[in-house]
């Protein structure tokens, strides 16, 4: 009974060997994907294998290689590794031709063979950028092209702006096993563009290092925008002042020209004329006036003005020459009103501006003050004349007109009564 198990147990025993050795006959490969023309390593194995030959052959069914024996006359094809478990090949400098099904054998009874697809990819062409032209006016409508060719699968391509990212129009054509991609960038430019780099790059899988791209620099021309800068916020007189005439256009418009009050300059002497800036070395209430600068260019003409008020030099009163006894508080009125009297508190306003108001309201108040003044007198002076004046007053006829029949007998009694007339009198207390 013990010899009977033992012998079922070898039995089974050397069954499983023969199935492992059955099954570990068949070839294992893999599907290998390659850049073009780069070395594409075909690999072919098996777990067990009774001396049985491997075998080689490309996606026409040429054999390529029996065993370690060269079968197809291909200088890029060469062999790597051949043992009976074993067979790689490389092939070198591959092209898109190359790509296909490649077929592993292993001469059993039957013959066995395992398939690996070769897969080439096709590298983009460095991209070109059409439709530029330099230089650009402003306002015109162009359309930039970016083209790139050979890649397989089609490439991906994107546009940019300084860096950040536009949206273009893609289109792609199939030529072969290749793809010819094609993306467009609409533009309206102005001065914003000028010396903006616009650039297309390229991303593919088979660039694996660093995207292929082009860039373009725009050069846009445009009519100059003018305004003034000044150094001095309030200027007063001996102070020393600057001007100057930043003028932005394409091409630059130099030089630029200054006049005062519609004509030239009057003190070349201490009005200095340097590129773009206007110097008064020493400023005096002569200098009060429209400054205008103007810059031009073959597209335009721009022009700003700065109206220039001088102000009286400050008067200071000389330091004490002893320290005070005792430290001195300072008035929150003298602050609030030193505060309200800086021209820092202005903000953007201009300075001459704000003087000139407050000369203006000084003399309407002024003004004012005088005709409400002479207003109140006329109003005492009238007051006390009627008051003086009140009464009843009667004439002669009234006079005599109490015991008098007509108006000559009035008179007459009127007359006659002259005496008694302080009687007849009324006042107004």
């Amino acid at each position: 009974m013990k010899l009977k198990s033992h012998l079922i147990f070898t039995l089974y025993t050397i069954y499983g060997i023969l199935l492992k050795a059955i099954s570990g006959q068949y070839p294992l490969v893999q599907n290998v994907t390659v850049t073009e023309g780069g070395t594409a390593n075909l690999t072919c194995r098996v777990e067990f294998n009774d001396n049985t030959s491997l075998q080689w052959s490309n996606p026409a069914q040429q054999t390529l290689f029996f065993g370690d024996k060269k079968a197809l006359r291909d200088n890029r094809i060469e062999l790597v590794r051949a043992t009976s478990s074993e067979l790689t090949i490389s092939i070198s400098d591959v092209t898109l031709s190359d790509e296909g099904m490649y077929t592993c054998s292993l001469f059993t009874m039957p013959v066995r063979t395992a398939k690996a697809y070769l897969t080439v990819l096709g590298v983009p062409e460095k991209p070109e950028i059409d439709g530029l032209t330099k230089p650009a006016m402003e306002g015109d409508h162009i359309t930039l092209t970016c083209i790139t060719q050979g890649s397989k699968p089609a490439a991906d391509l994107r546009w940019f702006r300084n860096e950040k990212e536009v949206k273009g129009a893609k289109e792609v054509n199939a030529s072969g096993k290749t793809f010819t991609v094609r993306s467009s960038l609409q533009l309206q430019v102005d001065r914003n563009d000028d010396g903006v780099a616009y650039t297309c790059r390229v991303d593919h899988v088979a660039l694996t290092q660093a995207p292929q791209q082009a860039t373009e620099v725009l050069e846009v021309h445009y009519a100059p925008r003018v305004e003034i800068t000044h150094s001095l916020a309030v200027p007063q007189e001996g102070q020393y002042l600057k001007l100057e005439c930043v003028s932005k256009g394409n091409p630059s418009p130099d030089p630029v020209m200054w006049t005062k009050d519609g004509s030239e300059l009057p003190d070349l002497d201490r009005m200095i004329v340097e590129g773009r800036e206007l110097t008064f070395t020493s400023l005096n209430k002569t200098d009060n006036g429209t400054y205008r600068c103007e810059a031009s260019n073959h597209l335009g003409t721009s022009s700003a003005e700065y109206v220039l008020y001088v102000y009286d030099a400050p008067t200071t009163l000389p330091p004490p020459t002893t320290p005070p006894l005792h430290p001195i508080t300072p008035d929150p009125t003298a602050l609030l009103g030193s505060h309200a009297s800086d021209p820092t508190v202005t903000g953007n306003r201009d300075p001459n501006a704000l003087g000139q108001h407050g000369t203006d309201h000084a003399l309407i108040g002024g003004v004012v003050a005088v005709v409400v003044f002479v207003t109140l007198c006329l109003i005492i002076v009238l007051g006390r004349y009627l008051a003086r004046h009140k009464g009843t007053y009667l004439t002669n006829e009234a006079k005599g007109a109490d015991d008098a029949p007509d108006a000559d007998t009035a008179i007459i009694n009127a007359e006659g009564n002259h005496a008694h007339a302080e009687e007849k009198k009324e006042y107004f207390i």
